[in-house]
């Protein structure tokens, strides 16, 4: 499979070409890049923005985030929330929550944003929340167990968003349990009564599913 699955020109074009992220998450981005491993699983521009402004549009008081990494989506999502809205991030690195908490401190937004560390499915099963926004970019082994359960969760007209949907075109050629499992979950989505969607071909795949009243 290749190393991208738009042509790059045009991936820096549509790069280029959409509103950039404040400075800090700039700076968020540097250092991650200088700091942590796997500094790919950054979600970047094109799908901060997206997120942003889903979030934006939509203005939900309780948002969740499965897999939060150091804070880039995090922040993307809570910029887009009103001031007293709520985002639950479920994280089980401690290293990336301790650097994300630090660049939460310096947002403006950080107060949006409540961490819980330990294993996502855990935390959701604890929450007493019905959720308005949710976005799903964890372990892809649970990605149709947190799809079903969260769906459960969100009320009519809330969004759930699933990163990597694409998989770097793996789900073509499905070769593993994981590739299994995502092509499983876009089909289910896809022919779930309850929900519409959108499968946008960002970066590596952005699922929109809208629950319907």
């Amino acid at each position: 499979m290749p190393d991208f699955l738009v042509d790059e020109a045009i991936e820096d074009y549509a790069f280029i070409h959409t509103s950039a992220e404040p400075e800090l998450l700039q700076e968020l981005i540097d250092q991650t890049n200088l700091n942590m491993g796997w500094p790919q699983k950054l979600s970047g521009r094109l799908v901060g923005r997206s997120l942003k402004m889903l979030a934006a549009l939509t203005q939900p008081k309780v948002a969740l985030e499965i897999g939060m990494f150091t804070g880039y989506s995090a922040l993307s999502i809570a910029e887009g929330m009103p001031d007293d809205g709520r985002l639950i991030c479920c994280e089980t690195n401690p290293r990336a929550i301790d650097f994300a908490k630090g660049f939460f401190d310096r947002s403006e937004h950080g107060h949006k944003i409540e961490v819980i560390f330990g294993r996502a499915l855990d935390t959701i099963e604890s929450l007493n929340l019905e959720l308005d926004f949710t976005f799903i970019d964890a372990d892809k082994r649970n990605y149709l167990n947190y799809y079903e359960r969260v769906k459960e969760m969100t009320r009519p007209g809330g969004l759930i968003i699933l990163d990597n949907v694409l998989w770097s075109g793996k789900i073509l050629q499905p070769e593993s349990e994981i590739d299994d499992i995502l092509v499983e979950t876009n089909r289910r989505i896809a022919q779930d009564p309850d929900v519409e969607n959108v499968f946008f071909t960002v970066r590596d795949g952005l699922n929109v599913v809208r629950k319907l009243p």
